[in-house]
């Protein structure tokens, strides 16, 4: 949904982008169905917000991982504090994630004319336009930095497209959450 709508509200954002709108159907089929793919992307990423909160709560171990990620980043990814589930990095993707949606939800309502023209002022719309756009740019943006760092950490595309993770990975990259699994396994 959010690749649909980067396209589309690219297309519709900018003349120069315009000829975008023919994966749509023209401008008038892309104009009627970017708002619906929005509601799709709220409702979806809904399930997913509700689902995956807790697990993404900041952790005092985030500011640590946060305050080493250089070293993660010149590959001396041993150095690294150990980490739940879920790192300082994917939280904040997630955050980001869930206020930029909130806000394209609640401004992308402010102007659909269609159903809620009457509704909103005049200079509401615009204010809500532009935040829309500026949202839309962060979270595009936030979204390319979340492909590149799946594809630059080898495995993670598997992760996330298969749903699981080999016992290495997990204790290469997420080794406190590793040992509270096997923790709880042998609980049972």
């Amino acid at each position: 949904c959010l690749f649909l709508l980067a396209l589309s509200g690219m297309a519709l954002f900018t003349p120069s982008l315009f000829f975008l709108t023919g994966l749509f159907g023209g401008g008038q089929t892309t104009r009627a169905i970017h708002p619906w793919i929005g509601v799709v992307l709220f409702f979806s990423f809904s399930g997913l917000f509700f689902r995956f909160w807790k697990l993404n709560l900041w952790k005092g171990e985030d500011n640590r991982w946060l305050a080493q990620a250089g070293d993660l980043v010149a590959g001396h990814e041993e150095r690294m504090p150990e980490v739940g589930k879920y790192n300082a990095g994917q939280k904040m993707v997630f955050w980001g994630m869930s206020v930029l949606i909130l806000v394209l939800i609640l401004s992308g309502l402010t102007i659909w004319d269609t159903y809620f023209f009457d509704y909103t002022t005049i200079p509401t719309k615009r204010i809500a336009v532009l935040a829309h756009a500026v949202a839309a740019v962060v979270i595009i943006s936030v979204w390319i930095v979340h492909v590149y760092a799946a594809i630059w950490v080898r495995g993670t595309i598997s992760a996330m497209t298969k749903g699981s993770v080999t016992g290495g990975w997990a204790w290469r990259h997420h080794r406190k959450w590793l040992k509270e699994l096997v923790t709880a396994d042998r609980n049972r």
